[in-house]
């Protein structure tokens, strides 16, 4: 492997609460943003949209997770800090929505060919561009996609590595749809210990099943996969469907997550 590239310094906006950071462009030169809330010692991460607009419902689930905070900052334990990267893959959303920064479902443009938005403006799959198992193509349904020129190719992958290798979070969190479970992760090491737990608390509370590994097509260089590499936890969290929030199973799991790690 080659070594890794330094970590671009993200530009922080200072604000009262949250704390704002551009931590890299996409392709096209859209921000992608991370909201941090609380200054504990153990930080959590949550990301919303890796396949951008194909799965916009990550997206506003993540903004939905961002306004309770602002409502309940009491629910966020002292010893936590917590970060939300609402949008992983902005161009793709871009393709879907039209419009660049937050929206609503009725933002989103409707009868699109299937799969418009997964990809970055590359038409890289940015689930399979990471440091796990990496090759040049991956597997989507049936189809064959480009995973990159090579791993962490594209920039919109290297800001979670950059992100994940500068913050060292205890855990990081990414929601997607629409498999219905909550999947623990693994590279070539197995299943974390730490990762099982949190699958398994965040499932148990939100009613999702709990599932070690995601078996119906073959999945390679994701970012969860390259997470457990590094030995950080991460889960992946799969909506129902491509359009609902499932906000009120998904707070009960983000609870959950919170009451693990409270001192």
């Amino acid at each position: 492997r080659e070594a890794p590239e330094p970590p671009v310094e993200p530009i922080v906006v200072e604000e009262p609460m949250p704390k704002r950071s551009v931590i890299s462009q996409s392709v096209e030169g859209r921000k992608i943003e991370a909201f941090t809330y609380g200054q504990g010692e153990t930080h959590l991460a949550f990301v919303g949209g890796i396949h951008g607009g194909y799965e916009w419902n990550s997206v506003i689930l993540a903004y939905t997770f961002m306004d309770y905070l602002k409502a309940n900052p009491e629910a966020l334990p002292e010893n936590l800090t917590v970060t939300i990267i609402p949008s992983a893959n902005p161009d793709g959303v871009y393709k879907v929505v039209g419009k660049e920064g937050r929206f609503t479902a009725s933002d989103v443009i409707t009868d699109l060919p299937l799969g418009t938005g997964r990809f970055n403006a590359h038409e890289v799959d940015l689930n399979r561009n990471f440091d796990c198992k990496w090759k040049p193509t991956g597997t989507w349904r049936n189809n064959t996609v480009s995973a990159g020129t090579s791993a962490f190719s594209e920039p919109e992958a290297k800001a979670i590595r950059d992100f994940a290798l500068a913050q060292k979070p205890a855990a990081m969190i990414f929601w997607h749809s629409q498999a219905n479970a909550v999947y623990a992760s693994e590279c070539e090491g197995g299943i974390l210990p730490e990762t099982r737990a949190l699958m398994t608390a965040y499932a148990q509370a939100a009613g999702y099943p709990a599932v070690d590994s995601f078996t119906a097509y073959e999945v390679n260089g994701d970012a969860e996969g390259w997470l457990a590499s590094i030995g950080i936890p991460a889960i992946t969290v799969e909506l129902k469907t491509h359009e609902t929030v499932e906000w009120e199973k998904n707070l009960l799991g983000i609870k959950a997550l919170l009451k693990y790690y409270r001192k």
